[in-house]
């Protein structure tokens, strides 16, 4: 082995064992991180770009993987890697050859792709943002559904120009950087690369007369005014999709679509879990004993409840498909009602006189209690 190159899999990082894939994915992770794009002026890192090139190039092929391990470098000829096709730079038709260029694709895609790379962008359009519009509604138009009209100020096709971008009849002419096409070709390396072209922007043509409303962008900001149709049963944090109402696209991309974000007021005595309801309701100390029939608030006005005698603080009744009307149309939530019994105070002398002889008649006719004084001498004993 030359004193002065170094183990080709030591370069690439795997074991004289590794299979096809193993030395694919090795190259592929090494070689995006030391690609020059990545590492401006750093010539250590164009070096080593090189380096694993090179080592890849061998090592993919059977026959010159087969040569170098039998001879190593010397079996690959004086050039290295050129022993099978006139120095690095012809790599010429070497089977590893098809395989790396496909790398340096995805490798190419990825040190460009944030930068909206000229083989993604070409000539087509390009599709408009979507937007997200914040609604707040009432309780009620969220159980029931409403209509809402909303103002969304938003970037639009100009109207003038039709959003060609061009001044009315004149039109875009042929890029002549790229000949149309939307990229340039440069060498980097031992690489033909393209990237989109710098004059057009991927577009392939450039605009010499601009159109005065829009100045060459084709779209302008405009407000839309919009019809929402809210279904009943919507809750907070659901979306509502209003398709091809987002932002206008560029170059006769397609218009992106708006987002309706719900939120909703908070009612004065109902709470919302799914599609059912929760209210706390007052019930006095003679209703709750006697058993009363009480007014009960809904959405949709008071119904009658039936308190049964005896009935204690906390107790939940629940009032059958009186809730939410659910967004697929099967049927709807149920009500759930706790009463809170309420001492009163505040109490006049004959209504203390009262309580008391009421106290002295109901000696052990509390169940609760007794059992709670029973077992508090059993503990304390």
């Amino acid at each position: 082995m030359s004193a002065s190159k170094r183990d080709y899999y030591e370069i690439l990082g795997v074991g004289k064992s590794a299979t096809a894939e193993e030395l694919k994915k090795a190259y592929r992770k090494l070689a995006l991180q030391h690609h020059p794009d990545r590492n401006a002026g750093d010539k250590a890192a164009e070096e080593k770009f090189k380096e694993l090139s090179e080592a890849y190039e061998v090592l993919s092929s059977p026959e010159k993987r087969q040569a170098y391990d039998q001879f190593g470098h010397a079996g690959l000829g004086q050039g290295g890697a050129g022993g099978f096709g006139g120095g690095f730079g012809g790599f010429g038709g070497g089977q590893g050859f098809g395989d790396i260029n496909d790398i340096f694709g995805d490798i190419f895609s990825e040190v460009f792709g944030a930068r909206g790379g000229g083989r993604q962008r070409g000539r087509g359009g390009q599709r408009g943002s979507d937007l997200r519009y914040n609604l707040n509604i009432s309780f009620n138009e969220a159980a029931f559904g409403c209509e809402k009209e909303i103002i969304v100020p938003k970037e639009m096709s100009c109207k003038k120009c039709s959003g060609s971008g061009a001044k009315p009849g004149t039109s875009a002419e042929r890029c002549g950087t790229c000949g149309g096409v939307g990229e340039v070709r440069f060498q980097q390396g031992f690489f033909t690369l393209s990237k989109t072209c710098p004059d057009c922007g991927g577009a392939g043509s450039q605009i010499k007369s601009k159109c005065s409303d829009c100045h060459g962008r084709g779209r302008t900001v405009d407000r839309a005014r919009l019809s929402v149709k809210v279904p009943a049963g919507i809750d907070v944090g659901q979306k509502l999709k209003l398709r091809s109402e987002g932002e206008a696209g560029l170059n006769g991309g397609p218009t992106g679509d708006l987002y309706v974000v719900i939120s909703i007021d908070e009612h004065p005595f109902f709470q919302r879990e799914g599609y059912d309801l929760f209210c706390d309701i007052p019930l006095s100390i003679t209703d709750a004993a006697l058993g009363a029939e009480i007014d009960v608030p809904t959405l949709e006005g008071k119904v009658k409840l039936k308190i049964p005698s005896g009935t204690q603080s906390q107790k939940r009744f629940r009032l059958k498909n009186k809730g939410i009307a659910q967004l697929n149309g099967r049927g709807r939530g149920d009500q759930y009602v706790s009463v809170h019994v309420e001492t009163p105070s505040h109490l006049s002398s004959e209504q203390k006189d009262l309580l008391k002889k009421f106290a002295e008649l109901s000696s052990g006719s509390y169940p609760n209690s007794s059992s709670f004084i029973e077992k508090m001498k059993d503990w304390f004993h």
